[in-house]
């Protein structure tokens, strides 16, 4: 989720302030928590169509329904556009009126299922009555562009315009994906750039295991996640894999250094979005942005740039993984499993570098543009990546297990993986079980995928 936009916080006085916050995010391991987010597409039962903002079953009525149940309203210029639990769960809206939960900060992957499990029960209430259902899958499998309504967020008015001069997919990407990631945090400066690493390399593992959306306008795309082929034409600017954070000298400066040359979108000023896209935050601290002659930044304003980036790992004050398509229930759950299985164990994290140290930044990046049609039957280093997820998967049970956080049954984390293994011993991804069923029992028919895979 984007937090709505801010022009509070202390003036910007120079670089180290920015170094600084990014520090600040190192918590020691007792304090480490998960934070999962997922997004669903919302659409009408009768017709299947996108669901606009405005009317009595639109997404104004889904967030006016959930704000009945106890959630805080968040507008903007009028519209509610979030909603929040005072707990730091929030509900907010993407460019296309996917729904989006950000979860709160939990302890344990048994809370995120309690969580999870929670907020689709609450999102069916309101939906049921107004005909509306909510859809896992990664990449909207019917609908055109031109079918799908724009929410009212000033944010995304400037993206719409800019998307479109710096890469192919951007309006793709922005009104016809959906995802799951998960949030999770480092002890130091050294732990971060251990986990950015590992986390970096094995992002087209995630991709491939949750791989669920191989239907574009209606029929196959002839790639297995066609949310992941859009984020290779988005904007080479603010996308990809990093390749400087394996290089000697990677820390928090290295980061803060990409992030001064990612171009901007916007500042926010008093109520409204100024557009100040492909200007530089460098200009900005300078005092120079064309878009404000003379007006310096606010940290509120460098933390709006920072939600502006989407590498295949984000950093801010803890690490973003973003590598999955979205899916149902055991999906949601399974996400943060593996991650939390890989980085909050040190054995586990120490065993994934040792299966990517070698991979070359060629290597990597051929791997990411593989992955979205390839699954996976794509190779790295001389090895398939379904044999690399088995290894993946055994490394991060191993660590769940470790971590042994049991729920009321006596069962560890471990548990949440059973799809992913699932996946690996059949060699089939969940997109290519649709594709089966599109050919099978659906009859060439897309329809049928918005009961099979509805929340």
């Amino acid at each position: 989720m984007s937090a709505p936009a801010t022009s509070s916080g202390e003036p910007i006085s120079g670089k180290h302030q920015l170094i600084a916050s990014l520090e600040s995010g190192c918590k020691p391991r007792t304090a480490w928590r998960i934070g999962t987010e997922h997004e669903k597409f919302g659409y009408a039962l009768d017709d299947l169509r996108p669901l606009p903002y405005e009317g009595e079953r639109g997404i104004r009525a889904v967030l006016e329904g959930l704000a009945g149940l106890g959630w805080q309203k968040v507008f903007e210029g009028g519209n509610v556009i979030a909603l929040k639990d005072g707990q730091g769960a929030a509900i907010s809206l993407e460019p296309g009126g996917q729904l989006e939960l950000s979860g709160g900060l939990m302890e344990t992957i048994h809370q995120t299922a309690t969580e999870i499990t929670h907020h689709l029960d609450q999102v069916r209430q309101v939906a049921d009555p107004l005909g509306l259902g909510f859809l896992g899958v990664g990449f909207q499998p019917k609908w055109s562009r031109d079918d799908t309504p724009w929410m009212p967020k000033g944010r995304y008015a400037v993206m719409r315009r800019y998307m479109p001069l710096v890469g192919g997919k951007g309006l793709d990407m922005m009104l016809r994906t959906c995802t799951v990631q998960v949030n999770l945090d480092f002890a130091s400066e050294a732990d971060m750039v251990s986990k950015l690493r590992v986390s970096l390399a094995l992002q087209p593992v995630a991709t491939a295991l949750f791989a669920s959306s191989p239907f574009v306008d209606g029929k196959p795309s002839g790639l297995l996640s066609s949310r992941a082929a859009v984020w290779t034409d988005t904007d080479p600017h603010r996308t990809g894999p990093l390749p400087f954070a394996f290089e000697a000298g990677m820390g928090f400066e290295r980061y803060v250094d990409w992030m001064l040359d990612v171009p901007m979108y916007f500042v926010y000023r008093d109520g409204r979005y100024i557009d100040c896209a492909g200007q530089s935050f460098r200009d900005f601290l300078a005092g120079r942005l064309p878009a404000l002659p003379g007006e310096t930044p606010t940290m509120g304003d460098w933390a709006d740039h920072l939600t502006t980036a989407f590498p295949e790992v984000r950093l801010k004050q803890f690490l973003e993984m973003r590598g999955a398509d979205g899916g149902p229930w055991r999906r949601l759950c399974a996400l943060p499993a593996l991650w939390t299985g890989l980085l909050y164990d040190d054995a586990a994290l120490d065993g994934a570098w040792q299966l990517v140290k070698d991979w070359t930044a060629e290597d990597r990046d051929r791997l990411r543009r593989e992955v979205p049609a390839a699954g996976l039957s794509a190779a790295i280093g001389g090895r398939g990546l379904r044999e690399i997820a088995a290894d993946v998967l055994d490394l991060a049970s191993a660590g769940l297990k470790r971590r042994a956080r049991l729920n009321d049954s006596g069962r560890d984390e471990s548990i949440y993986l059973e799809p992913l293994l699932a996946t690996v011993r059949s060699g089939r991804t969940p997109a290519e079980e649709m594709l089966d069923a599109f050919h099978g029992r659906w009859q060439g028919r897309i329809e049928p995928i918005f009961r099979e895979y509805a929340y």
